[in-house]
C-alpha cells in the first residue's frame, strides 16, 4: 500500500535511528545484540514524543489561560486519566531527553531523575527499576553495560536528536514497523522471531476486510502471539482504511521485550489491551471471544517445558495434542476457541501444519477436527523468501465459523507461490514481496470461489484418507502357509527338541539347572570353569545366543525324537525331514525363546528353552481414498483390497487421516521433449562438431 506523505516524511528518521548503532559497533557489541540495546531507547523516544504531543493537545483543548491556571497535581491527574502514562520530570521541569543531554556534567543525575519521573507502568515496561524477574525492555541493564563501555552519554545524545513530536500515532507506528523489520534482519532470536512482513500483513488485512461489512458494531481483533504488535496493529489500521468499523485490539505475548513494545504502542491507541504471559498455559483473555483472530505463531518450537500444563488443561481448548516438538497446532486450536459464533481468522504457519503426523497422530486428528467442524475456508501457499529469517514456503489458514452456504464443507487451495514481485534489494532472507496487484488478485480469487490455474475448490473429504491396517499371512513359492497346518484356534505348534544347531553352536539341554563345568569353547560367559551363578550364565551366554538365532539366514536345525525341522530360504517354506524324506509345511517361522525361572518351593531355579513353529504373519497398511458415506467407504476399501492384495489377510483397525498436500494438487510435470526434437539437436551438434574439427585441421 502507498504510504501517506506524513508516513513518508517520518521514514527519514529510519537511517538516523539506525545510525545510533554506530556507537554499539564501535565499542565491540555484536550486531545480533543491537536490538536489545536499541529497543528501550526507541521506546523512550516514542513515549516522550507522544506524551509531549498529548500535553500540547490538552493545552489546546482547554485553552492556554485555563491550562496555565491548573494546579500541577490536577494536571497530572488529567494526564493520568488519558491512560497513556506520564512523566513528572517532563511536565514539571519542562525538560526533555534532548534538554538533559545539553549538560554532560549533570547528565547522570538528570537522566536518572528523568527515568524515575515516569509513571509506574511505564517504568516497569522500560525496566527502569528491574532487579529480578520480568525486566521487559531492561533499560537499567542496558544503561549499566553502556556505562561500563563509557558510551552512555554519547548514545543517549544520539537518540535525543530524534524528534517524533510532529507525527501522529499512525506515522510513528509506520516507523516502528520499519525499525522492527531492520531488527528482524539481524536477530532471529529476538525482535525478528515473530516479525511478519508488511506485504503479508496487508494481504491478511485485505482477506479479512473482504468479509466484513460496514456497520456500527465493534470489531474485536485478537492476536495470541502478538510479539511487538506489528501484525495486530497493522491489520487493525488497514481494516479501518477499508471498512468503516470501530475496532478494539487484544494481544498477548510471552517475550518480555516484545510484549513491552506492544503494550507501549497499545496505550496510544483508542482501545487496546495487551497482556504478558504464555497464551497456552495462562490465557489472559479466558472469558473473551473475538470477531477476528490473527497470528504468526513460532514455527517448530517445542512445548516440552510446559507439557504437563497442556495435558492437564481444563479449558477444553485442545481437542488433540500435536508432537511435543512443534506447538503450532496448539496455537491454532487456541485461536479457534477464541472465535465467537460468527468469527473468522487468518493464521500464518509453515508447511508442517498441513501434513506432519500420520493418520491417528495428534496433528492429523487436529486437521480432521477442523475439517469435521467446517472451520477451514481456504489455505493459501505464499511464495518462498517472503520472511526475513527463513526462505521456506509459508501458508495462510483462512478460518471462518460462518461460511456461506455454497462454501460449507468445502475448502479452497490457492497456490500463490508465484504471486510476487522481486525486491530490488534483499532484506535478510526476504527476496520477494506480494505487491498490491497480486494481493488484490488473491483476494478476488478467494471471493469468486471458482477453480482457475492456481486455485482449486474441493469437498473437504478430498483431504481425508483411510489408513487400513491388515494382517497379511505370508505364503511360500507354492502359495502355502503353515497356518493351514494348524488346528482350529491354534496359533502355533510347540516342538520338543533334543538338539538345536545353528552350524556354529549346538544346544542339547533344554532345561538347564546349573552352568556347565566347562563352558562351550565358542561361548564367552562370565563364568569360566567351575560352577557359578545360573542367572549370570543366562544373561551373558544363553539369552544373547538365542536372541541372535535367525532361522532364515542361518542353517538352523531343530531336532526332535521323530524329525528335524528347518527353513528353506529358496522356497520360503518350513521343512520337516523324517528319515531323509523332506516335507514342505508352508511359509512360517521357527521361534526360539529362552527364559530364566526363579526358584520356587517345589522347583529349583532353571533356564528353559522352547521352540515353536508359527505362521509368518506380517502387519501392513494400505492408504485408500476416503468416501463420506460409510457404506461407500467400506465398499471402496474392499474393492481396493480385492484388486491389489493377493495374500491371505485379515482386516485390522482403519484410521482416517487428514493431509493437505499442495504438491499433489498443483504438481506440474516437466514437459519432455519429443524424440524428433532431440534427434534434430543431436544432428545440429554433430554438424557443428565436424565443422570445428575441419577448422582445427587447417
Amino acid at each position: 500500500m502507498a504510504l501517506s506523505n506524513t508516513a513518508q516524511n517520518i521514514l527519514q528518521y529510519e537511517s538516523t535511528i539506525w545510525s545510533t548503532a554506530d556507537l554499539l559497533r564501535g565499542c565491540g557489541i555484536k550486531e545480533s545484540e543491537w536490538p536489545s540495546y536499541m529497543m528501550p531507547f526507541f521506546a523512550l523516544v516514542m513515549i516522550e514524543s507522544r506524551l509531549i504531543r498529548m500535553f500540547d493537545d490538552l493545552k489546546t483543548e482547554l485553552g492556554e489561560d485555563t491550562f496555565n491556571g491548573i494546579e500541577p497535581n490536577d494536571l497530572i491527574e488529567l494526564i493520568q486519566d488519558k491512560g497513556q502514562g506520564y512523566n513528572v520530570y517532563i511536565f514539571e521541569k519542562h525538560q526533555t531527553l534532548k534538554d538533559i543531554c545539553q549538560n554532560d556534567k549533570s547528565f547522570d543525575v538528570d537522566f536518572d531523575a528523568y527515568l524515575k519521573g515516569y509513571d509506574g507502568e511505564t517504568k516497569d515496561l522500560l525496566g527502569v527499576d528491574a532487579f529480578e524477574g520480568e525486566k521487559f525492555l531492561d533499560i537499567k541493564g542496558v544503561i549499566a553495560k553502556l556505562k561500563a563501555k563509557k558510551v552512555l552519554f554519547s548514545y543517549v545524545t544520539a537518540w535525543s536528536s530524534i524528534d517524533l513530536k510532529p507525527f501522529d500515532n499512525s506515522a510513528i507506528t509506520t516507523l516502528e514497523e520499519h525499525i522492527k523489520r531492520r531488527w528482524a534482519d539481524i536477530s532471529a532470536e529476538t525482535a525478528g522471531e515473530q516479525y511478519t512482513p508488511d506485504d503479508v500483513i496487508a494481504l491478511i488485512a485485505e482477506i479479512i476486510a473482504s468479509k466484513i461489512e460496514d456497520s456500527g458494531r465493534l470489531l474485536k481483533i485478537y492476536d495470541c502471539t502478538c510479539g511487538g504488535g506489528n501484525l495486530l496493529f497493522g491489520v487493525e489500521d488497514r481494516i479501518k482504511e477499508k471498512v468503516n468499523r470501530l475496532t478494539q485490539t487484544y494481544g498477548q505475548d510471552w517475550n518480555d521485550a516484545l510484549y513491552a513494545l506492544a503494550k507501549i504502542e497499545g496505550r496510544f491507541r483508542v482501545d487496546s489491551k495487551i497482556e504478558h504471559g504464555n497464551t497456552l498455559t495462562d490465557d489472559k483473555f479466558f472469558a473473551d471471544e473475538f470477531d477476528v483472530v490473527v497470528a504468526n505463531p513460532p514455527y517448530g518450537v517445542d512445548w516440552k517445558g510446559f507439557q504437563k500444563d497442556i495435558q492437564n488443561d481444563k479449558t477444553q481448548r485442545f481437542q488433540h495434542l500435536p508432537a511435543v516438538s512443534d506447538g503450532q497446532l496448539l496455537f491454532m486450536q487456541h485461536l479457534i476457541s477464541k472465535m465467537n459464533a460468527t468469527g473468522m481468522g487468518v493464521v500464518v504457519h509453515n508447511g508442517s501444519t498441513l501434513f506432519s503426523g500420520d493418520a491417528g497422530s495428534g496433528e492429523s486428528n487436529i486437521r480432521k477436527w477442523m475439517l469435521d467442524n467446517d472451520l477451514v475456508e481456504a489455505v493459501i501457499q505464499l511464495p518462498t523468501d517472503e520472511f526475513f529469517n527463513t526462505n521456506i514456503y509459508t501458508y495462510l489458514w483462512v478460518l471462518n465459523k460462518q461460511k456461506p452456504d455454497e462454501r460449507k464443507d468445502r475448502v479452497m487451495l490457492i497456490n500463490a507461490s508465484e504471486k510476487f514481485k522481486p525486491l530490488k534489494k534483499n532484506k535478510g532472507s526476504k527476496r520477494k514481496e506480494i505487491d498490491e496487484a497480486n494481493r488484490l488478485e488473491i483476494v478476488d480469487t478467494l471471493g469468486k470461489w471458482a477453480d482457475n490455474d492456481y486455485a482449486r475448490v474441493f469437498d473437504k473429504e478430498f483431504f481425508y484418507f483411510n489408513k487400513q491396517a491388515i494382517m497379511l499371512t505370508n505364503v511360500d513359492e507354492q502359495g502355502r502357509t503353515f497356518a493351514d497346518r494348524l488346528k482350529d484356534g491354534k496359533k502355533s505348534r510347540s516342538l520338543k527338541p533334543v538338539k538345536l544347531d545353528n552350524g556354529e553352536r549346538t544346544l542339547t539341554e533344554f532345561t538347564i539347572l546349573e552352568p556347565p563345568e566347562n563352558p562351550p569353547p565358542d561361548s564367552t560367559p562370565l563364568i569360566k570353569g567351575g560352577r557359578g551363578d545360573l542367572s549370570e550364565y543366562f544373561t551373558d551366554d544363553i539369552k544373547p545366543f538365542v536372541s541372535s538365532l535367525d532361522y532364515k539366514e542361518q542353517p538352523l536345525v531343530v531336532t526332535t525324537e521323530k524329525a528335524q525341522y528347518s527353513f528353506d530360504a529358496d522356497q520360503e517354506t518350513l521343512i520337516k525331514e523324517v528319515l531323509g524324506k523332506r516335507e514342505a509345511l508352508g511359509c512360517g517361522k521357527i521361534v526360539v525363546k529362552s527364559a530364566f525361572k526363579k526358584k520356587t518351593k517345589t522347583k529349583p531355579e532353571s533356564i528353559v528353552i522352547t521352540v515353536e513353529l508359527t505362521p509368518d504373519y506380517q502387519k501392513d497398511y494400505e492408504i485408500i481414498p476416503y468416501h463420506r458415506d460409510p457404506d461407500e467407504n467400506r465398499a471402496a476399501i474392499e474393492a481396493f483390497m480385492a484388486k491389489y492384495i493377493t495374500k491371505p489377510f485379515e482386516y485390522l483397525e482403519n484410521v482416517v487421516g487428514v493431509e493437505i498436500n499442495f504438491n499433489k494438487v498443483f504438481y506440474q510435470p516437466e514437459q519432455l521433449r519429443s524424440v524428433e526434437e532431440i534427434l534434430d539437436e543431436i544432428s545440429t551438434l554433430d554438424k557443428e562438431l565436424r565443422e570445428l574439427e575441419q577448422s582445427l585441421s587447417l
